[in-house]
């Protein structure tokens, strides 16, 4: 293998190694020890095996064995390398000295190296092209994970103000059970419900609005109005309307989603094209054959993209409601009450489920779009 055509990235990483190597020391104890530091670095074998690791992602870039080989190289030693650096920095926190700093550096340009590489592989369509395209997004999360984590530790931001994901990771860990009833009061009760009801509605209406000129020229502007009103002034009244439980936060739901499934399915009806009206007025169709085999499917990709955009609107919505009036539970309820008793890593952690649940949602709503308008362009042109 010859040294040609390098990646940019292997430069600059080979210089924060080289940084890092003639260092004298990497934390602030460290430097002022004597002979025990008393932190996690076992001062030169811990040492070494980070360099090391971080050297061998640099040649890793440079000799540029086949992709795959090189993305699994740079996949176990850029890894490893970021576990031992955090491993080694937990007990010392805000003492990181300029060698950390490079080493984290270098670190993350090997990774930025390997999104690369997988992301100009070229595979067939299977499980090894789904694992890839997987991967991709994977090591993002993962190393947004890593830089927060490095970053809070060897900064020593307090952990009040911004927690490491570790110490999210143990307080979800030990509140499972308070996470589980949250979700229940709050996704599987206010949000789906009001969810359900609000695109339903919408969708219904919008039916009827596209049959009836005067509605439609009615809807539109109040759907524009309303769209436009405050969660936070609305949710209030929902409270005083519907009571403390989670019929409030459902109506709040079903008010957000209503009118972005109306908008929508009014302009998805209107989409098909003039040539296919034609043909089915030359076939004698009435208007609910029309609407049924032509204006529906062409309308399903607007559909789905209010549903999609009602997924993350109706978590929203809910949460904010439960801040202004909740039973004892319910993830709203449960980020109030502890900001207010600086438990942050709780609320972290109801971040973190809101987040996990939202994206499910999506995923599971972009799924069925594409089994369900597989014929559509920008589904076969994915």
């Amino acid at each position: 293998m010859t040294l040609m055509r390098f990646p940019w990235q292997a430069f600059p990483a080979l210089v924060l190694v080289f940084l890092a190597l003639f260092s004298p020391a990497w934390t602030v104890a460290e430097l002022n020890a004597t002979g025990q530091s008393g932190l996690s670095y076992p001062y030169e074998i811990a040492r070494a095996l980070i360099l090391s690791l971080a050297g061998l992602s640099v040649l890793a870039i440079l000799f540029r064995p086949s992709p795959l080989v090189e993305a699994a190289l740079l996949l176990v030693f850029v890894h490893a390398g970021a576990w031992l650096l955090i491993s080694g920095i937990s007990g010392a926190e805000g003492q990181a000295l300029s060698a950390f700093w490079c080493v984290l550096a270098a670190l993350w340009l090997c990774a930025w190296r390997l999104a690369t590489v997988l992301s100009d592989v070229k595979v067939a369509d299977g499980l090894a092209g789904a694992l890839i395209r997987f991967l991709v997004p994977a090591l993002f999360g993962i190393w947004i994970l890593i830089l927060w984590e490095a970053i809070v530790r060897g900064a020593g931001i307090p952990f009040i103000l911004l927690p490491p994901p570790s110490a999210i990771g143990a307080k979800f860990a030990a509140s499972i059970p308070i996470l589980a009833a949250d979700v229940w009061q709050t996704i599987f009760k206010s949000v789906l419900a009001g969810y359900l009801l609000g695109c339903g509605a919408g969708f219904v209406v919008a039916i009827l609005a596209d049959r009836f000129l005067f509605l439609r020229r009615g809807l539109m502007p109040i759907g524009n109005m309303v769209s436009a009103l405050p969660i936070i002034g609305v949710a209030p009244v929902m409270v005083m309307w519907f009571g403390f439980d989670w019929h409030s936060k459902a109506a709040v739901v079903v008010l957000m989603t209503f009118f972005p499934m109306l908008v929508n399915t009014v302009a998805g009806l209107a989409a098909a094209g003039h040539m296919e009206r034609d043909l089915m007025r030359t076939y004698a169709a009435d208007y609910r054959q029309t609407l049924v085999k032509l204006r529906l499917p062409a309308a399903a990709p607007f559909i789905f993209n209010a549903l999609k955009i009602n997924s993350t609107l109706a978590l929203i919505g809910a949460i904010v409601a439960e801040f202004f009036g909740t039973p004892v539970v319910g993830m709203g309820f449960r980020i109030s009450t502890e900001v207010g008793r600086m438990n942050v890593d709780m609320v972290w952690a109801e971040i973190a489920v809101a987040a996990l649940a939202g994206s499910l949602f999506y995923g599971l709503l972009a799924y069925i779009e594409r089994a369900v308008t597989f014929w559509h362009p920008s589904v076969r042109g994915g």
